[in-house]
Parts: structure tokens; sequence; C-alpha cells
């Protein structure tokens, strides 16, 4: 049951069986022809025996293939899987690999063919780009193998079951890590600023020296003391950096494969390592008609690791969001002044209307950027020729979206509220260029 269940036909089989069923046809007809295709039949039958006797005769010989996963998968990045594959025969095979691949792929067509030399191994890689967060399980590795002769073919089941979890793009959060600490900058479309102010915080109490502030002298510590004191300041360099990302259902809207939420969580991730290399506190709330997950903001040696894992876990739900609610708990968390960048969508002017007096209150205390995306799709269509009063009207209201989208913006500034209108695909380049600007500007 074991040789049936690891035995198959392969096509070459097929195509000479189908040429010796047109032999016996055209044998019908022809005299002689019949005797050929009797021949090669049989020729048929004993190479195929002969086949099988090459690939089953030495049970104990068994082909190893093994799966190498990395620990765990960046979302929306390609990541490589690499298979290597051992041929144990004295001789040459041809050898197809399936991989069962997770369900979140829906991928049933994944098929590698390779030549290996006798008794050798090669390793050949691929790649899979996952666009949710949580477990991918990989399944067995199934190898066909076939020997020169190309009739039979063996299968070998290697059970190399595995699963990966899929966290928040950590090779996003690199690359925008190095681009922020190069000098190349202006390549990536990242803006230095010549700084124009700075804020000062304080250090210590220190004696008077000559070329000392004298707007900077403790009256009361040079009371006490019967002398000269002044404060001494350094430049401000910790800032609190709170992402807040909605989870309602305005987040869950698909751009590439990828819903919202999952550019803003990578984009987040990002952000908030280049905060803490640059010295700023990085924290967190997630939220939609509750506050779903906060991690204040710290400047500590496992501060983005707790970020990550807060952001690996976090699921939404097609509820409207309460910006109240949010509101309260910046309130309650953020007590001083940083930068909140707000990750939400808003597609019309009147939905942000209906939010702005909570967003001018959070403006009041902190540098408020709220940002939101611009829907690509309407791009086509804004493009496109128009030839019928049907195209015409679905032309006018794309317009009329893509419009109210920058109405948005003008909106917001006029409040003195900073944003963002971005695509999705540019989300953290445009995040990553903002802090910098407000960074270099001395704004935070």
């Amino acid at each position: 049951m074991k040789f049936l269940r690891n035995f198959f036909l392969t096509p070459r089989f097929f195509v000479a069986l189908g040429a010796i069923v047109v032999l016996f046809v055209l044998g019908y007809f022809f005299s002689g022809i019949e005797l050929i295709a009797i021949g090669a039949m049989l020729a048929l039958f004993a190479l195929t025996l002969l086949d099988v006797l090459l690939l089953y005769s030495r049970r104990s010989e068994t082909l190893t293939a093994l799966r190498l996963t990395p620990k765990r998968f960046s979302n929306g990045d390609e990541n490589p899987i690499y298979i290597s594959v051992q041929n144990p025969y004295s001789f040459a095979a041809t050898v197809s690999v399936i991989d069962e691949l997770p369900v979140q792929f829906q991928r049933r067509d994944f098929l590698y063919t390779l030549m290996l030399a006798a008794q050798s191994e090669k390793t050949f890689s691929y790649s899979v780009r996952p666009t949710e967060r949580g477990e991918y399980h990989f399944g067995a590795l199934n190898v066909f193998l076939s020997s020169p002769l190309g009739l039979v073919s063996r299968r070998f089941v290697t059970e190399n079951n595995a699963m990966v979890p899929t966290y928040p793009s950590y090779l996003q959060m690199r690359k925008y890590e190095l681009i922020a600490a190069s000098s190349r900058l202006a390549e990536f479309g990242v803006k230095r600023i010549r700084r124009i102010g700075h804020t000062m915080e304080f250090e210590r109490i220190k004696n008077y020296a000559i070329g000392d502030d004298i707007r900077t002298i403790n009256w009361k510590a040079t009371a006490r003391r019967s002398d000269l004191m002044v404060n001494q300041f350094q430049d401000e360099r910790s800032q609190p950096i709170y992402s807040l990302i909605d989870m309602g259902r305005v987040m869950k809207m698909p751009f590439e494969q990828m819903t919202l939420l999952d550019y803003a969580i990578n984009t987040t991730l990002a952000i908030s390592n280049i905060a803490l290399k640059k010295q700023d506190r990085a924290g967190l709330i997630m939220f939609s008609n509750e506050i779903h997950a906060v991690v204040p903001a710290e400047r500590k040696s496992g501060q983005l690791a707790k970020i990550l894992e807060t952001l690996y876990n976090q699921t939404t739900s097609f509820k409207e969001s309460d910006f109240e609610t949010l509101y309260i708990a910046v309130q309650r968390r953020a007590h001083q002044r940083g930068l909140l960048l707000l990750y939400t969508n808003f597609e019309t002017l009147s939905s942000m209307r209906r939010q702005l007096k909570y967003l001018q209150r959070m403006a009041q205390k902190h540098l408020l950027v709220v940002v939101f995306f611009e829907n690509t799709e309407l791009r086509s269509l804004l493009s496109q020729n128009v030839d019928t009063l049907e195209q015409v009207y679905i032309k006018t209201i794309a317009q009329k979206f893509a419009f109210e989208k920058r109405e948005i913006v003008l909106e917001l500034g006029r409040y003195g509220i900073q944003s963002i209108l971005t695509a999705p695909k540019d989300l953290s380049l445009k995040t990553v260029n903002k802090y910098l600007e407000l960074k270099a500007r001395g704004l935070i």
C-alpha cells in the first residue's frame, strides 16, 4: 500500500502510451504497423519495469529534503525561504518539489523542478509576501524523483511542518533606520532643515562663573547659600512620541492586499525605532470604540520589543472609532508636551469635522500630526478618457472624492493642525520625513 501511495506515472509515460495507441489505430488501416505497435508497447512496459527497479530496488535509500524558514516573517515584505534537497541515488535525477504553503497565501500551484547529479545536494530559494499578521503554518514537503528514463516518479514526503509568526515589518524598520542615520536623506525624499530654535531642560544648579547668563540665576538657592547660584540647562533631547492608531472600520480598507491598519502598524514600528535612536521616548495608543492597548512613552532598552509585541497581537473590528475616548486617554497618559502621530482615515470633510473638536483639544497641548490616506484606486479613474455619459458621471464623482481629501488638509491647517495625506505605500517614508523635519526645526 505504501508503494502505491508513492508511485506515480509521469507525463512522459502517457505521451509514449498515446503514441502507441496511435500506432495501433494506424495498424488497423496499414499492415505491418500493428507489429511495430506491439513491439513499442512491450518496450514501454519493459522500460517502465526497469525504471521501477531503479527507484525502488534499494528501499534504504531515502531522499532528504529540508525547509529553512526565518524565525519570523516581516509583514508586507518579501521573505526568503530555502529548501535543500539531497539525491541519495547513484544516477542523476530530476526532482520536483511541492511545498505545502500556509493557507493565508492561497497558493496551490507551487512547483519547483531541478536536476540533481548523483549523490549530490542542491539548495534553492523562493520568497513569500505575507499581508497580515499572525501565525503561518507550513505543511509537508513533497518531493517527486525520477530517473533518467523519466517514466516513473517516486514520492518522498518530509514531515517538515513549521509555524512562522508574521510580525510588523521589521525589514522596513531597519531600512528607514539606515536612511535616517545616513547623510543621503535627500535621495529618499527626506529633507534636512536648518534648526531654527531649541528648547532647554534643567540639568543642575552650580556656582556662578564669569560668562554665565545672569538670567539663569536661581535666587532661592542664592539666598540659602549666600553665594550666586545659577541653573544649568542642556538641550532637551528626550520628547514623547506617541503613535495613535485608529483600529476602527475606516482602517480595514485594503490596498495592495494589505489593510490601512497594517500599513499604519508597519510605520509605527519604523518611526518608534527612529525616535528611540534620536533619544526620544516612543509610545503607543491603539483605539477604536475603546482603548485597546497603551504603551507609555519610554526610552528603556526593551521599549521597541514591547511595542513590537503589542502591535503583533492587535486585531480590529468594524466598529466606529470614538475620538473622545482617545482624547481622554491622551490627557491621562501624555502629561508632557510631545508629538502625536494620529493614523486614521477621513473620506469626507464632514467625517473629519465631526472629530475636529477633539483634534483641536489634543493640538492645544501637543504637536498633533494627522496622517490619513489617499485613495490610489481613484487615480486610474481620473486619468481615463471619457466617452459616455456614465463615464463622465463616474469620473466626476472620483474628482469630488479626491478634492475632498485636499480640502481636509486645508481645513486642518486652518486650525493649526499639521497633516500628511499619502498613498499607503508611501506612508513610512512621508512619516519619517515629517518627524525628521519637525525634529530639525525644533518643534519637538
